[in-house]
């Protein structure tokens, strides 16, 4: 298997494992609080200001400040490859529901960092939401490479909001669909149309 390849310029590092008998484990622990020094190194090379919630209660690991507006942003960090791929899952556990799909009510923006080839993808919430999981390929060309427009796609947060199919959506229901929508909360005025056409049905 052929050794991944880093992106040019990128820092690199090494995550040490704890030896458990005849076999070394990898700390992941480690593994994410070293990922989390990444994107707070490369967020900031880019311009950006980073900020970190106090405490952990929140779904969100740092708000993101972009000059026009400030991000949600959940980091996850994948080093694990399967099928040629890396599995990143947008998810968190909630007690007695079991596993739980980020949505925007959560955060704004998925980060993916895949640590092997330093390579990060800025997933808008809208474009990954409800999948549970995300295989990326940032090291070899698949014809079902979903996700690579969003590879090193840093520039989405350096507007008010990323250009997604769900954008789209509401972009047509203000200009044509619902005109009145204009300046409203698009995901009510959608609502409450399907809700008048239900009623017309009957």
């Amino acid at each position: 298997m052929t050794k991944p390849k880093q992106s040019a310029g990128a820092p690199s590092f090494r995550v040490l494992g704890e030896r458990v008998g005849d076999h070394c484990r990898r700390n992941t622990k480690r593994i994410g609080e070293l990922s989390e020094a990444a994107f707070l190194l490369k967020a900031e090379s880019l311009g950006f200001r980073v900020s970190k919630p106090w405490g952990d209660s929140e779904r969100y690991d740092f708000v993101l400040d972009s000059g026009p507006r400030l991000w949600r942003v959940q980091l996850k960090c994948t080093e694990a490859l399967h099928a040629r791929g890396y599995d990143v899952q947008p998810i968190y556990a909630v007690y007695g529901k079991g596993k739980v799909v980020y949505s925007s009510d959560d955060i704004d923006v998925l980060v993916a960092h895949v640590v092997p080839c330093e390579a990060w993808y800025i997933l808008p919430v809208d474009a990954f939401a409800p999948s549970k999981s995300l295989r990326l390929y940032p090291d070899i060309k698949f014809p079902r490479a979903r996700w690579e427009k969003y590879r090193e796609a840093w520039d989405l947060l350096r507007t008010r909001e990323p250009k997604t199919q769900t954008a789209d959506i509401r972009a047509a229901l203000e200009a044509s669909y619902r005109p009145e929508c204009k300046g409203r909360d698009w995901r009510r005025c959608l609502l409450h149309a399907m809700g008048e056409a239900m009623r017309h049905k009957k």
